[in-house]
């Protein structure tokens, strides 16, 4: 047996929206099942997101902290954002978060690991990156509103995050993946070895 997702799809005998919102929707979906059955899902239609683990010359990655409101709780997080546009190219739409939210760009990229975050309730795909050899962008920053308006950023050691991870103070979806992909993939073939920063992503095929 190959451990490897594989896509597959199942027979949808009826479907319907009953909510859009302004990025994501709710679909309602009546689902044969193996034994013919039909069953109803209802799930959230995310466009997309990706993440960058930013990694600077002292082994530091890039925190912001953030108001959640769904849960209540101002999350430290590495910088993401949405796919807004259908078909848009993952890095560049993680070089646009990086600027946006730290005023930082960086010169290496590579793919640290594709996630869905919620598969058994919603369709998001992220794509998370690892940037490496960073510096202050140039130019203005990017006005911030609503929750970013009170943005903290911190750049804290690897080693410290792995220890707030596993003590479960910490709990954002992308950096908790992203920390312990970047310690796996350092202690197994490299972080030279990681796909480029253009590696296909059958989740959200995009135009290179």
């Amino acid at each position: 047996m190959t451990i490897k997702d594989t896509p597959e799809e199942w027979e949808i005998r009826a479907t319907e929206t009953p909510f859009r919102g302004n990025k994501t929707s709710v679909r309602t979906d009546d689902v044969v099942m193996p034994d013919g059955s039909v069953a109803r899902r209802d799930y959230q239609v995310h466009p997309g997101s990706v993440a960058v683990l930013a990694l600077d010359e002292e082994d530091r990655v890039l925190l912001i902290n953030q108001y959640r409101h769904p849960v209540r709780h101002k999350l430290w997080e590495i910088p993401a954002g949405l796919l807004d546009v259908p078909g848009e190219n993952p890095l560049h739409g993680a070089q646009r978060e990086l600027y946006e939210e730290a005023h930082v760009k960086a010169e290496d990229w590579r793919v640290l690991t594709d996630v869905y975050t919620t598969p058994g309730g919603c369709d998001e795909a992220v794509r998370i990156f690892l940037a490496r050899r960073l510096s202050d962008a140039e130019g203005e920053r990017f006005e911030a509103e609503h929750e970013e308006t009170d943005m903290a950023h911190a750049r804290v050691p690897v080693d410290e995050l792995v220890r707030r991870i596993l003590a479960g103070d910490v709990h954002n979806n992308c950096l908790v993946v992203g920390v312990l992909s970047l310690v796996a993939a350092r202690n197994g073939d490299g972080l030279d070895a990681l796909r480029p920063a253009e590696a296909p992503w059958p989740a959200r095929p995009f135009a290179s």
